[in-house]
């Protein structure tokens, strides 16, 4: 398998606490190239539509407060040809969770399997049209692959689900943020990869001391549905990055995008 770390979608800049350059938040994805499944595309980011009508596909308030580039060239559907894939070979793409920016992409790959967790399909059904869920996204009518309760036990994380059709690829749940949030683990020959999405939003949280980044943690506040359940998944996570050797990232953190897409 080869990995390709993507940013499908710069947002507002923000500073560092620990001397780093200030830099845009990004929508961290994965372009999975696999032996057996095609390509993966781990995270939709924000697409086509996005870009071309804002106004009606994407919240005006989180626009204003989220500052997103809208450039065409950071979406999936740009940033594959120009690594020389095309769009049209993405068979699967799977979602840490529904929010806008983790799904706009999605109707520029209408013929690939989406999967994701049920209780955040659910969740988005219910409350979409919202700030977090746009209907847009999905009004395309997109395969879902949904996944229940139950599942493997995975470096001591409960309910993790192998996908359909996929090797070496699972959903973990991690809850808290969303309904139905969930990482993303990859198998990447004899280490694994975990795309946390955004159970956590500042890679100084996974230090055995976290520390919290001010504005992205008001950010994660704002957004979460269970803040207990998001702080214990937090400390699950640091115990896989410092315990267990996976290598934990985060869905907008751009020093932890930076240091892996170099």
């Amino acid at each position: 398998m080869k990995i390709h770390h993507l940013n499908l979608g710069s947002m507002r800049e923000i500073e560092s606490t620990t001397g780093l350059s200030t830099a845009p938040a990004v929508c961290h994805a994965l372009l999975l190239e696999t032996p057996s499944s095609g390509l993966v595309l781990v995270e939709a980011g924000l697409g086509l539509d996005d870009v071309a009508r804002p106004g009606e596909l994407l919240d005006t308030e989180w626009v204003e407060q989220v500052m997103p580039a809208l450039a065409p060239a950071e979406t999936a559907a740009r940033r594959l040809p120009a690594l020389g894939f095309d769009p049209a070979d993405v068979r699967h793409v799977v979602l840490t969770h529904l929010d806008v920016d983790h799904t706009g992409g999605l109707p520029d790959f209408p013929g690939a399997a989406v999967h994701v967790m049920a209780a955040e399909l659910e969740a988005a059904a219910a409350e979409a049209p919202s700030r977090r869920y746009r209907p847009g996204h999905w009004a395309h009518g997109p395969r879902w692959v949904t996944y229940g309760q139950g599942g493997e036990t995975w470096f001591g994380m409960e309910g993790a689900r192998p996908l359909e059709g996929l090797d070496d690829v699972l959903l973990v749940p991690l809850g808290g943020h969303s309904r139905g949030h969930a990482g993303v683990a990859v198998r990447d020959g004899d280490r694994w990869l975990l795309h946390a999405g955004d159970a956590y939003f500042y890679h100084r949280e996974l230090e055995p001391e976290p520390v919290a980044h001010p504005l992205m943690d008001v950010v994660q506040q704002l957004a979460q549905v269970d803040a207990e359940l998001r702080i214990a998944n937090q400390a699950r996570l640091r115990t896989l990055a410092h315990e267990h050797g996976v290598d934990v990232f985060s869905a907008h953190d751009p020093w932890e995008f930076a240091r892996r897409a170099g």
